[in-house]
């Protein structure tokens, strides 16, 4: 049987400090609810997800603080930057998010923003756990560990 093609899709906006102050657990795929313009700015990859986070209102979930620029040929019908955005999830995903956040503490964090292959803005969110001093630190340290390992293997070899 042929090997399955690599999902072919760009990435718009990633969250990089998300794993740095933030334990990810498990991960979900959902869509978000955008108007024309808003499509149009994210095609010419104006957005940022940086210091945005999910919250639930009337048993939905939305995304808010993230900022989609304004697509200056869209005039007069232009979005607003920061407005909430709803997530398109299945009602059990939702249930599982809202139990997590509410019963442990946890934080809905945005990892990716991008286009699948069939051109349909997605984004990857994550249940997260906030991360202590000392945890951020213990991270910094292996991953300055994984470098040098990497230099001496280059220098060696």
């Amino acid at each position: 049987m042929a090997p399955k093609p690599e999902p072919r899709f760009k990435i718009i906006a990633d969250n990089r400090k998300a794993r740095f102050h933030y334990a990810i657990g498990e991960v979900f795929e959902a869509g978000v609810a955008l108007t024309g313009s808003e499509v149009k700015s994210l095609r010419t990859g104006k957005a940022n997800i940086g210091e945005s986070y999910a919250s639930t209102r009337d048993g939905e979930l939305w995304l808010l603080n993230s900022n989609i620029s304004e697509y200056k040929q869209a005039g007069r019908y232009n979005h607003e930057p920061k407005r909430p955005r709803k997530l398109l999830l299945h009602k059990s995903q939702i249930n599982k998010l809202i139990g997590a956040v509410e019963r442990e503490g946890m934080t809905v964090v945005p990892l990716k923003l991008y286009f699948n292959d069939k051109g349909r803005a997605k984004i990857e969110i994550a249940l997260a756990k906030g991360k202590k001093l000392h945890d951020k630190r213990e991270t910094e340290k292996k991953r300055d560990w994984q470098r040098e390992k990497g230099r001496l293997m280059r220098l060696k070899g």
